[in-house]
């Protein structure tokens, strides 16, 4: 069978840490990047169209005319690769999400222009069909054979990249300890060397590396007796607070704790007007009250943080730093790194 678009990929559970070793057998771990997850279907006969398909089956190969022409001239046909859509921003010297989300919303007609200026790369963890046959039976360690195979025989360079794997643990904390801190690089993946490929399934293992931090308590969801959301913010330059994101829903005996020392906000408190997305790039909106920005939050975030200062991941809410003031928490733009002792 020939695998058409639209295909539901894999998909992968979250995890806090990497589990005991004595609960891992026959695994492998692959580098976890922070793009668009991406099928890629060159045509069964040359001549044919590229086709490159989101997560949720939306078809978005006009906006990538770069990656398309790539396909054309290097990879084979009948192909289908399993992969992560990521945007070099040459400005920053860093991969960057916020030009892939400018990339992935492009019309066609400024595609190019953009593919100009900021480069697309597609890295390939996983290949679903090769010569016009269906691999999804094969388990991971062929299919994956078959992967640094294509990539040896055809001489895949940029924009091709294989992504990382290695079946060392100690490879694989050293990759969640340390490459994490390389733009671009949020975590790993675990998965089965015996699994077959099963679309819409969670049969992966994703760990996202996160530290410790801190933000200054600007708003809530909820009430102040019980509430249910912290709208979190940091400090600018010039001493404005901006919003650098939300927590996850509080546990109950942590919106008790938080509920003693809350105050509702006074007049001019620099949100006032204001309205917080429900989640990173979303239109809908939170109720919030404001209160007043006198607490700090210890907090954990994963690396998933735009160039502004904005984590795009809801944060986790560890404990209120009642022993420090606002000036002593990170300043806007800062991401995950701690300033309080």
């Amino acid at each position: 069978m020939t695998l058409r678009p639209p295909v539901e990929p894999m998909l992968a559970q979250a995890a806090e840490a990497i589990p005991p070793s004595g609960a891992l057998r026959n695994v492998a771990y692959e580098q976890k990047f922070d793009g668009h997850r991406a099928l890629l279907f060159t045509p069964p006969e040359p001549g044919g169209r590229v086709l490159l398909q989101t997560r949720r089956g939306s078809l978005i190969h006009d906006r990538f005319p770069d990656l398309v022409a790539a396909a054309v001239q290097q990879l084979p046909s009948g192909l289908v690769l399993d992969g992560e859509l990521v945007v070099w921003d040459p400005d920053a010297g860093a991969l960057s999400f916020e030009a892939l989300q400018r990339r992935a919303a492009a019309r066609a007609r400024s595609a190019p222009a953009l593919a100009a200026s900021t480069p697309a790369f597609f890295i390939a963890f996983d290949v679903l069909q090769a010569g016009g046959d269906e691999l999804l039976s094969l388990p991971y360690r062929e299919r994956r054979r078959r992967l640094e195979v294509l990539f040896a025989a055809h001489a895949l360079t940029s924009p091709w990249t294989l992504c990382p794997m290695t079946t060392d643990l100690a490879k694989a904390r050293e990759w969640l300890e340390t490459w994490t801190d390389v733009s671009g690089v949020e975590g790993i993946l675990i998965k089965r060397m015996n699994q077959r490929y099963l679309p819409n399934h969670r049969g992966w293992t994703k760990i996202r590396r996160r530290d410790t931090t801190e933000a200054v308590i600007g708003a809530i969801t909820g009430t102040l007796i019980r509430p249910q959301l912290l709208i979190l913010g940091r400090h600018d330059d010039t001493g404005l607070l901006r919003a650098v994101g939300r927590t996850v829903p509080l546990r109950p005996e942590q919106a008790r704790q938080i509920s003693e020392h809350l105050a509702p906000a006074d007049a001019g408190h620099p949100w006032e007007g204001v309205r917080f997305a429900s989640s990173w790039g979303s239109r809908d909106t939170l109720d919030t009250t404001l209160v007043r920005p006198d607490l700090v939050a210890e907090i954990s975030a994963d690396r998933a943080i735009d160039r502004g200062g904005i984590f795009r991941h809801p944060l986790r809410y560890k404990r209120l730093r009642l022993d420090i003031g606002v000036e002593a928490a990170p300043a806007f733009g800062q991401g995950s790194a701690a300033a309080a002792g």
